[in-house]
């Protein structure tokens, strides 16, 4: 298996690629979007929600080329469940305590699009995944998930005897459910980075420019490797393999995954999924991870 050398990108080159992109500029687009949607003249606003940051910027792991501030606003009064891993008496319990609910989730995601037009107007577009708002003047585009709850039962008993993991879930136009965990992700990536003495998130930031690069050059398509599975690649990386420099944390990181790593054990950085896995829509391809391992290490051994 193809192995990372001790000799490649200069320290230099990996400590300008560890900085953080733009923050104030993200920020101020976070603010006027989060202002948008908790404006007391949305048709959701008596409604139990709350807005919140995922993605790169969210997560402190954006670089400069990225400018895309991803916003979520989580729907609380309804919400979407997974009983799977419940015995058949619990899901009885679970049947006999279901209210339906009556804000059906299109009505929700209409009235936040209406939100996002009547303060942003044309700016305003309805994609497959999110609402995207576009740039403008000094606001960057942002994405925004129109999502409710979702939980993952462990137990049910009651409604007032149970236990579950709460994730967010959204809809595509054709009927898709999409299920994540986005402040576990964000929780589990700054435990990680504490852990590893403040290494974890320069190094994915290094990681993530070297993808940049490899995509500006033609080598690999950008949708390889969304930075979603980059954090949760480096997320399983011992933390005693962070430390001393750039160099050797990156040397360090990339050979445990190809040498000591059992890479279908590796993890998504929220814990619920595992990182790789074929035909999933929650991870990531093996061969795609295979593929970009390759090309980085290829990048980093012909410096």
């Amino acid at each position: 298996m193809k192995r990372i050398g001790s000799m490649g990108i200069p320290e230099s080159q990996l400590e300008t690629w560890s900085h953080q992109g733009s923050i104030a500029q993200s920020a101020a687009t976070y603010h006027a979007i989060k202002n948008a949607l908790e404006s007391t003249r949305t048709a959701y606003h008596t409604k139990d929600f709350k807005v919140f940051l995922q993605g790169s910027y969210g997560n402190d792991t954006n670089i400069y080329t990225e400018s895309d501030v991803d916003v979520v606003i989580q729907l609380d009064d309804i919400y979407f469940s997974d009983v799977s891993s419940l015995p058949p008496a619990e899901k009885a319990f679970f049947d006999r305590d279901f209210v339906p609910a009556i804000y059906s989730y299109d009505q929700y995601r209409d009235d936040v699009f209406s939100a996002l037009t009547d303060r942003f107007g044309a700016d305003v577009r309805s994609g497959r995944k999110a609402i995207a708002v576009a740039a403008s003047g000094n606001r960057r585009k942002a994405d925004v998930i129109a999502a409710a709850q979702f939980r993952r039962y462990r137990k049910f008993r009651s409604i007032y005897d149970s236990s579950y993991d709460e994730g967010i879930c959204f809809f595509t136009p054709d009927g898709q459910q999409i299920i994540n965990f986005p402040k576990q992700h964000s929780e589990n990536l700054t435990i990680k980075h504490q852990a590893s003495n403040g290494w974890l998130k320069p190094m994915i930031r290094i990681l993530k420019n070297m993808r940049r690069r490899l995509v500006a050059e033609g080598i690999m398509s950008a949708d390889i490797a969304p930075s979603y599975y980059l954090e949760g690649l480096l997320y399983n990386v011992p933390a005693v393999k962070f430390g001393q420099s750039y160099e050797d944390s990156f040397v360090n990181a990339i050979n445990w995954i190809q040498s000591e790593a059992d890479k279908s054990r590796l993890v998504c950085a929220n814990e619920q999924y595992y990182l790789l896995w074929e035909g999933s829509p929650t991870s990531w391809e093996p061969s795609d991870a295979d593929a970009l391992l390759h090309a980085v290490i290829t990048q980093w051994n012909e410096w």
